[in-house]
C-alpha cells in the first residue's frame, strides 16, 4: 500500500525527522486560505506516484493568489494513470543543499538496505545508472539494526558542509521508522540542508507491505491502495484472487505459488499472462465466476489449466472447471496440466467431457499455450 505525500511526512515527524509545515486542500480556496497561513508556498499534487514535478504537478507560489491558481491547475490533471484530487500547500524552505535518503528492501542482499546519495532531487534510477558511485548502500542485518555508527560510517568522507552528524543521526530516525512502521520503501528525496544549517525532509514516499497492514491500524486508514481495474473488482467481490495483466495467455491454477510459477513458464516460452487467477481452496467451488472472468478479459487468446492435487484434489478442481466450461462454452483454445492428488479420475473426466488429453507436464502445456496465442496452434 502506497502512501501520498502528506500522509507519509508524519511518519517521518513520528520518528523525530524535521519536515516542514503544510495544509492539505481540496480546493482552489482553501489551497489560498493555507497559503495565507503559511507565507509563500509549494503546492503539491497528492498522488501515489513519483515525477509529479515532471508532470507540472508542484509549483511555486509566493502569494494566496497565486496558490489559489496552482491548484486551480494542478487539481483535476492526470499523472501516471492518478487524478489529482488534493494538493498539498507546504511553506517554502530555503534550500542550500540536497541529499537522497531512503531505506528499502532489497532482493540481492535479503536484507534492508539504507541507501545515501549526495545527488537529491533526481530519480533514484538516473542516479543509480549515471552516477552510481554517489550512490552509498549500507546493508542491514535485522538482529543488529542500523546504528549511528553505521550512519556515521555510510556518510564518511563527504563533504556535507558540516551537516555529516545531522544527516546521520536522520539516517538512524529514518531506518527506526521504516522498522517500525513495517516498510518495504521510506525515501526522503530530496532531503535537504538549509541555508541556516537544518536539514529537513522536503518528500517523502512511504510503501507499506501489505502483510503488515494489520499491525499498522493506526496508519493504514491513510493509505491509498492500488486502483483495481473492473475484473480486479469483480474478484474481490467474488473472494477470488485475481490481478489483470497485459498479456494474452489466460491463467488458471490451483495455489498461488503454482500459479506464479506458471505464469514464470508462459513467459519463457515467450508468451505474456493474460491474468492471475488461482482456484484452489474454497475458490474451486466458484469456478464458473473464475473461468468467465479469466476468459471477459478482452485480448485472451488461449488458456492453460494447471492443476497440481494436494489438500486441493484434481477430480473435484476439475469437476468445478468442466461445469464452469459447460455452462459458459467459450470459443477459446485450452490447455491442461494434471498432476498429484485424483489426477486420474480428473483426466478420466476431461477425456470424458471435454474430449480432450492433458500435455505430459506444465511445460508443454504452457508451449502449447503460448503456441496457440501466437496462431500457431488450436
Amino acid at each position: 500500500m502506497n502512501f501520498e505525500e502528506y500522509a507519509a511526512k508524519p511518519i517521518l515527524a513520528a520518528a523525530g525527522i524535521n519536515v516542514p509545515k503544510g495544509i492539505l486542500a481540496h480546493d482552489p480556496d482553501a489551497a489560498a486560505d493555507a497559503a495565507a497561513t503559511l507565507g509563500p508556498v509549494v503546492v503539491k499534487a497528492q498522488v501515489p506516484t513519483g515525477k509529479r514535478g515532471k508532470a507540472g504537478g508542484i509549483q511555486l507560489a509566493q502569494t494566496a493568489d497565486e496558490a489559489r491558481t496552482h491548484a486551480a491547475n494542478i487539481l483535476g490533471m492526470t499523472i501516471a494513470t492518478h487524478v489529482v484530487e488534493k494538493v498539498w500547500v507546504e511553506e517554502l524552505s530555503d534550500i542550500a543543499r540536497e541529499f537522497y535518503a531512503a531505506v528499502l528492501n532489497d532482493p540481492t542482499t535479503k536484507s534492508p538496505v539504507v541507501m545515501f546519495s549526495t545527488e537529491g532531487g533526481m530519480d533514484i534510477e538516473e542516479i543509480a545508472v549515471d552516477t552510481p558511485e554517489k550512490l552509498r548502500k549500507a546493508p542491514v542485518d535485522i538482529r543488529k539494526g542500523f546504528d549511528i555508527a553505521a550512519a556515521r560510517a555510510l556518510v564518511d568522507g563527504e563533504a556535507l558542509d558540516g551537516a555529516n552528524e545531522a544527516i546521520a543521526e536522520t539516517l538512524v530516525k529514518l531506518y527506526e521508522a521504516y522498522r517500525a512502521n513495517d516498510a518495504e520503501l521510506l525515501e526522503i528525496n530530496p532531503l535537504v540542508l538549509t541555508g541556516a544549517g537544518g536539514v529537513i525532509a522536503l518528500d517523502c514516499k512511504f510503501s507499506l507491505d501489505d502483510s503488515g497492514i494489520k499491525r499498522q491500524q493506526e496508519i493504514a486508514p491513510n493509505g491509498t491502495p492500488d486502483k483495481l481495474t473492473e475484473l480486479e473488482t469483480r474478484g474481490e467481490d467474488l473472494g477470488i484472487k485475481y490481478i489483470e495483466l497485459e498479456g494474452d495467455v489466460a491463467v488458471l491454477a490451483n495455489g498461488a505459488g503454482l500459479t506464479m510459477t506458471t505464469m514464470d513458464v508462459v513467459r519463457h516460452h515467450g508468451g505474456n499472462p493474460a491474468n492471475f487467477c488461482e482456484i484452489g481452496g474454497e475458490a474451486y467451488t466458484k469456478a464458473t465466476d473464475g473461468v468467465k472472468m479469466v476468459l471477459d478479459k478482452p485480448g485472451v487468446k488461449s488458456l492453460v489449466v494447471n492443476f497440481c492435487g494436494a489438500f486441493a484434489r484434481c477430480d473435484v478442481m476439475m469437476e468445478g472447471f468442466l461445469t464452469a466450461w459447460e455452462e459458459l462454452k467459450p470459443e477459446i483454445p485450452v490447455f491442461f496440466s494434471i498432476a498429484g492428488t485424483g489426477d486420474l479420475v480428473a483426466i478420466k473426466m476431461l477425456k470424458d467431457r471435454m474430449g480432450v488429453d492433458p500435455l505430459p507436464d506444465m511445460d508443454a502445456a504452457c508451449k502449447a499455450a503460448v503456441d496457440a496465442a501466437k496462431g500457431g496452434a488450436s
